[in-house]
């Protein structure tokens, strides 16, 4: 749960200088928002705007996995190299593909709050057990699916799409 769920005497003022805190000591932090049986849970990070990054947004999977798999790729954003829309990425057995978030200040909220106009978003959408994706018929996700927050970049077949990126596996 977020914070501001945990605790609800906490402002939206006192939760953004917590965030802002630990932004300073871990260069990004991750926020997460709850799912229901209707909304799927969406997990995003905050402060790789910052850097000049785009944040990173994940949908459908549960919060502890999905904090780990963008601290991964908020990292290696960082650290090594970019993420451009249509690349493939591997995480453990996690294999995502990099979506352009159309509208950063519908779902990225806190990031928006911080960063203004400048928060720019890439989805790590999923493909299930399966290796189905959740543009393709099939595709299984938990309670509410997988929304997709943009569209597929539209060059990258399979054929012309960037090689796979592999990071160190994160815990299941």
């Amino acid at each position: 749960m977020c914070q501001l769920c945990d605790r609800p005497d906490l402002t939206m003022q006192e939760h953004e200088e917590h965030v802002r805190s630990l932004v300073g000591r871990h260069r990004f932090a991750v926020q997460a928002v709850a799912g229901s049986r209707c909304t799927a849970e969406v997990s995003y990070t905050v402060g790789l705007t910052a850097h000049g990054l785009s944040e990173l947004v994940l949908t459908g999977a549960r919060q502890e996995t999905a904090g780990s798999l963008l601290r991964s790729w908020g990292e290696h954003l960082l650290d090594e190299s970019l993420i451009l829309p249509g690349e493939r990425l591997r995480s453990g057995p996690w294999v995502m593909e990099a979506v352009e978030v159309e509208r950063p200040q519908d779902h990225l909220l806190l990031a928006v709050r911080l960063y203004g106009d400048a928060v720019r978003g890439l989805q790590l959408a999923w493909a299930d057990a399966r290796g189905v994706w959740p543009w393709e018929r099939g595709h299984r996700a938990r309670r509410a699916g997988q929304p997709l927050l943009g569209l597929r970049a539209p060059y990258l077949c399979d054929e012309h799409r960037p090689a796979r990126l592999d990071v160190p596996p994160h815990p299941a």
